[in-house]
């Protein structure tokens, strides 16, 4: 496996190495010559690739919420803090009692000796874009008991933990996907604190953790848990080998403890939610990088069981990425294409389907989408959550802005949304990992 991706990455490094140019450092070798528009949707345009020595780098430096300042929710919706002063919050689970799980998590350390410059860099691009914190390794339990939208109670559930991302409650188990396995703790109705060790159900697949977050998200009637696993790499820069069970989603049967690939060739799939409509499973996933400011789109997708999505061979079904040799033209003739683009280099990360919710009507049949926001691209995309509509279990239309105004006029992160969930009276909540921030959106009041 050969790319040209680490050689640019090395000119990088070499520039951020400059002294005050790490400090200030930008790079200008492209930028996007489509419209934003035109990477969304189930038929998004794809331009030639336009691979440049120096990757594009444009982060968004941190500024966080001051003096009030919270984001901008759309016409009909409304946003306040649920809670606030968290760590890193990366993901979220509601428990049956109307409880909301919070994973303060960020990337583990790693001794593998296949990291090099790329990660190197890599980490001080994320550091730059206040993603460089050391992970606070626990779960923090909210509780809104007087249900005025806003968490009187915080405890810390569960610590100890190794870059802990997904959570699932199946009967009196809660699953965690950390890191490098899938762990299990008892739980009880109502319980804010858990001191038992957690079990390992079955490891998986570590080390470099290009990409580190896991997810899990239990089937609908509690017999399975689908988790998902991205990339060690761009596009297989660190070789084939670092990349065995990688970009994929598993499937663990509780009752046998078996694990197989369900999905694979997804570069790195997070988000996880059924669709209410056809019961499908659908995912969000990050595309790669480096051939662009146009390419490739981020995308959500219903799963197919044995699917095969074109990593890293190929994307959005055949489009072959020649910056990886040798080839493999068998699997890139069966490679399926996403059913939605939501944008390039948008980071999308967390979805929650809308049917369920309490929002106004507008809002109450399609998916919500947290876009984390991108550091390669320029102009900037993502740095919102955006609403996908869908009909009869499938997208249609085009995404319309739910919440925005985390950049600054300036072009500062005020705050970059991880993950979605609706809470126990349907509002939706929104992670904020750089604001350090739970937000709540929910219908406005006749009185706005």
């Amino acid at each position: 496996m050969r790319t040209r991706s680490k050689l640019g990455l090395a000119a990088l490094a070499v520039v951020l190495l400059g002294g005050a140019a790490f400090v200030r450092f930008i790079v200008y070798p492209e930028s996007a010559s489509l419209d934003a528009a035109a990477g969304q949707g189930p038929s998004p345009t794809l331009p030639a690739p336009n691979a440049t020595l120096m990757p594009t780098v444009n982060i968004a430096r941190v500024a966080r919420w001051e003096n009030g300042a919270k984001p901008q929710a759309a016409a009909g919706l409304q946003v306040a803090a649920y809670a606030e002063g968290f760590e890193h919050p990366r993901w979220m689970a509601l428990l049956p009692n109307g409880d909301v799980l919070v994973a303060e998590a960020n990337k583990p350390q790693t001794d593998d000796p296949s990291t090099g410059i790329a990660d190197w860099v890599a980490d001080k691009v994320k550091s730059l874009a206040g993603a460089g914190v050391k992970s606070p390794e626990r779960i923090v339990l909210l509780r809104d008991a007087d249900g005025d939208g806003v968490a009187e109670e915080r405890h810390v559930l569960l610590k100890g933990l190794h870059s802990p991302f997904g959570m699932a409650l199946v009967g009196n188990d809660l699953y965690v996907a950390n890191a490098d396995a899938l762990v299990k703790v008892p739980y009880q109705p109502g319980q804010t604190e858990i001191t038992a060790t957690p079990e390992k159900v079955v490891d998986l697949p570590s080390g470099i953790n290009h990409h580190w977050t896991k997810n899990v998200i239990a089937s609908p009637d509690g017999k399975k848990l689908f988790v998902t696993v991205g990339s060690n790499s761009n596009v297989g820069e660190n070789g084939l080998d670092k990349e065995v069970g990688r970009a994929a989603i598993w499937e663990y049967t509780i009752s046998t403890k078996q694990m197989r690939e369900y999905a694979t060739g997804l570069r790195n799939p997070n988000g996880l939610g059924f669709e209410p409509v056809t019961g499908t499973l659908w995912t969000a996933v990050n595309e790669r990088d480096e051939i662009g400011s146009d390419l490739v789109p981020d995308y959500v997708t219903s799963v197919r069981e044995g699917g095969f999505y074109g990593w890293p061979y190929s994307y959005w079904g055949s489009h072959v990425d020649e910056r990886v040799q040798p080839q493999k033209p068998d699997l890139v003739a069966k490679a399926l294409a996403p059913d939605y683009a939501v944008g390039t280099h948008t980071a999308s990360l967390g979805i929650a389907f809308s049917q369920a919710s309490s929002l106004p009507e507008a809002w109450k049949s399609g998916l919500f989408v947290a876009q984390h926001g991108s550091w390669n691209r320029r102009p900037k995309s993502g740095y919102k959550v955006i609403y996908v509509p869908f009909k009869d279990g499938k997208p249609t239309g085009q995404p319309v802005d739910a919440l925005t105004g985390f950049l600054t006029a300036d072009e500062k992160a005020q705050g970059r949304p991880v993950g979605v969930i609706l809470d126990k009276t349907g509002a939706l909540l929104v992670s904020d990992d750089v604001g350090k921030v739970i937000w709540r959106v929910s219908a406005a009041s006749r009185t706005q």
